[in-house]
């Protein structure tokens, strides 16, 4: 098979990319198989996409996204196979797919691991937001060959409009990248931790109350949050580090964690989440502390691998337990570990995401 891959960021960058398709590229050519990476955006537009200013440049930089994706859409004409994953293009009506799907007849893969049919704006894209035609999302599910979809709520959406709707979770390298497990008894600081981007940093509001009263209770830890950018959190926590997010040191920086958290506001835009937070603490041993929102529930089984807290007495009792009892840590780890790569690694998850091309 020829697959053409439109993607809307540059190969390696972002983590939706890389850990739902961007790690079966080598399978696919073991099997044979040929690609392309199209991306929407240049490395150029996309190192100032999310920085204040340079909007002149921004605005260059779309434009000439546009210009290539219509020059994809014409190079679709030698590929078996079109996998867009999210969108063809950031802005406005989904033209693309419809020549793609409805003109030139390709059999159109369409994934997704958000419910990008909701609007969801904050202050990096509120320019852009009016633009972004949500509803577009519709149209294409029923355009698609088949729907790749990362949980079950997002694809109960896609079922509405084609039944040709898979469920292809978002998956772990468990041998080439996250090929390591933390040894919670080894000595030295313990470390809460959590990672994301900084449109996801307003989930860690609801526990700022929670950290500070570990610390007032005198336990000594490191609250360290990995991020494109640093938090701003209503009240000082001595225990906060900041850390700047970098592909080299992703794995090392996360090893360092002795518990990850993945807070969630219970609204439909969090129920799409696919719980990838936990999914990266499981696979290295660190367990994870979850709201009960959308698929962390179905990833993290309370007591098991990790602990699902509803409310911020929850939270404290299960943190502070875990960071007292180093026999408990590593149990949970060990567990968790177990759970990613019998049901979210890339080696249990190939079938299925090869069955995508058939």
């Amino acid at each position: 098979m020829r697959i053409l891959f439109l993607t809307p960021y540059p190969p390696g960058r972002a983590p939706s990319q890389r850990f739902r398709f961007e790690q079966y590229l080598d399978t696919l050519v073991a099997q044979g198989h040929q690609y392309r990476l199209a991306p929407f955006l240049s490395e150029a537009t996309w190192q100032i996409l999310y920085q204040s200013g340079q909007n002149a440049r921004k605005g260059m930089g779309i434009l000439a996204g546009f210009g290539r994706r219509l020059a994809h859409v014409l190079a679709a004409l030698k590929y078996d196979y079109v996998f867009v994953h999210r969108e063809a293009a950031p802005l406005g009506p989904p033209i693309f797919e419809w020549l793609l799907a409805n003109v030139l007849r390709k059999r159109l893969i369409y994934d997704f691991d958000d419910a990008i049919w909701l609007p969801n704006t904050s202050e990096a894209n509120r320019i852009a937001a009016g633009f972004k035609w949500h509803h577009k999302v519709s149209s294409i599910c029923g355009w698609a060959y088949k729907n790749s979809c990362g949980n079950a709520y997002l694809a109960t959406y896609a079922k509405q409009y084609n039944a040709r709707t898979v469920i292809n979770p978002t998956t772990i390298d468990t041998v080439h990248l996250h090929n390591q497990v933390r040894d919670q008894l080894a000595p030295g600081p313990l470390v809460i931790g959590w990672t994301g981007t900084h449109s996801t940093l307003k989930y860690l509001l609801l526990l700022v109350p929670v950290i500070a009263q570990l610390e007032a209770e005198g336990l000594e830890f490191e609250f360290r949050v990995i991020s494109n950018q640093p938090p701003k959190f209503n009240q000082p926590l001595r225990s906060l580090r900041f850390v700047p997010w970098q592909k080299a040191t992703e794995i090392p920086d996360l090893l360092t964690f002795h518990l990850g958290l993945m807070p969630l506001e219970d609204d439909k835009w969090a129920q799409g989440k696919c719980a990838f937070k936990a999914l990266q603490y499981m696979a290295l041993g660190i367990p994870a502390l979850v709201s009960p929102v959308g698929m962390n529930t179905e990833v993290v089984q309370d007591g098991v691998n990790g602990y699902v807290c509803r409310e911020p007495q929850e939270w404290l009792q299960h943190l502070r337990q875990l960071l007292t009892q180093p026999q408990h840590r590593q149990l949970l780890g060990k567990a968790a570990r177990a759970t990613i790569e019998q049901r979210y690694s890339v080696i249990a998850n190939t079938p299925n995401f090869l069955a995508l091309f058939s």
